[in-house]
């Protein structure tokens, strides 16, 4: 559990991002990308995206070894030049400390490229900048008008939830399970920690590429930025693409998907082998395996048993449907 102490000047100072961040939204990608979870939904992204980073992507792997990033990456520019050049412009002394600490427990000392990057060499600044941009054209510049859109209606949305109920319950309404009691923000987390802000107060910041708990960051004199879960939380595709039958069944395999689009009215398991021309049993496994990945609710009625969609499951229908007739 996170707890964020504000007092009355960090309620006034609660800002919502109005654009996306180019190299946040590229840092939750990568480590979504590096992330084993949600292998059904993201299993088939993260191995093309792997095939698809250029070898000039090489340094930023070995600036996060154990999954551990250091916090002069934590950018919330609205550009990726800016977003960049303020990478660039950071402390040396916190870049050498934080890259001392994220390779505090390695076993093999830090390539020599990053001591270079800790004694401000102007050709180790310019072998990270060529790759955080050659990360973002390859894994998000094809997406990126989905994710301004999708930016956009989560601003709005956040708008709307302050002007009809206030900055206190939106904040309790933006994750699951945060809470607000008097001056404390508590928010769900896999670590303890308490952060006062004094004045600094919260940029908030929703991201379309992590589906885990807020990702909170804390630098000296800096708002606390909290990077939040947004949007559909699947593996967005460029506009033309997203949703399509073919890209849908290729994620969730045919028989999956046909079944997928029969359950949005109750089937029972025979029903679905027939209707597929297969056997119980190969229906039984593939209904097993999209209830697991939360796309369909299994519920027995006497002997039988009846299989339908989730929210999750009708979202995904929902996402081919439109591209289906926007392609029309």
């Amino acid at each position: 559990m996170i707890r964020i102490h504000f007092t009355a000047a960090d309620f006034a100072q609660v800002r919502f991002a109005p654009r996306p961040a180019p190299l946040q939204e590229l840092n939750v990608a990568l480590m979504k990308m590096c992330s084993p979870d949600d292998e059904l939904l993201f299993g088939r992204w993260r191995r093309r995206l792997l095939q698809s980073l250029p070898r000039t992507v090489q340094p930023l792997g070995d600036l996060v070894p154990a999954k551990v990033a250091p916090n002069f990456l934590d950018v919330f520019s609205d550009t990726l030049k800016e977003g960049l050049d303020t990478v660039r412009a950071s402390r040396p002394e916190l870049v050498r400390s934080e890259i001392e600490r994220v390779y505090a427990r390695q076993p093999s000392p830090a390539p020599l490229w990053l001591r270079d990057l800790c004694r401000g060499d102007g050709g180790a600044w310019h072998l990270l900048r060529r790759a955080q941009h050659a990360a973002f054209d390859t894994a998000l510049r094809p997406v990126w008008p989905l994710v301004q859109d999708l930016h956009q209606a989560e601003f709005t949305r956040h708008a709307l939830a302050v002007a009809e109920h206030g900055i206190g319950a939106a904040l309790t309404e933006l994750v699951p399970g945060a809470r607000l009691h008097e001056n404390v923000w508590a928010v769900e987390a896999p670590y303890e920690d308490d952060i006062m802000l004094g004045g600094r107060g919260v940029l908030l910041l929703p991201t379309f590429h992590w589906t885990g708990p807020p990702l909170i960051s804390d630098l000296p004199e800096r708002p606390v930025a909290v990077t939040y879960p947004a949007g559909p939380g699947l593996p967005l595709s460029p506009a033309g693409a997203v949703g399509s039958d073919e890209a849908l069944a290729g994620v969730l395999g045919r028989t999956r998907f046909d079944i997928l689009l029969l359950v949005g009215e109750e089937h029972t398991t025979s029903e679905l082998a027939r209707r597929l021309n297969v056997s119980n049993a190969t229906t039984s496994a593939h209904t097993a395996a999209l209830r697991a990945a939360g796309l369909i609710t299994t519920a027995r009625a006497g002997r039988a048993v009846l299989h339908r969609r989730t929210a999750l499951g009708s979202l995904l229908v929902q996402r081919r449907d439109r591209s289906g007739s926007e392609s029309g």
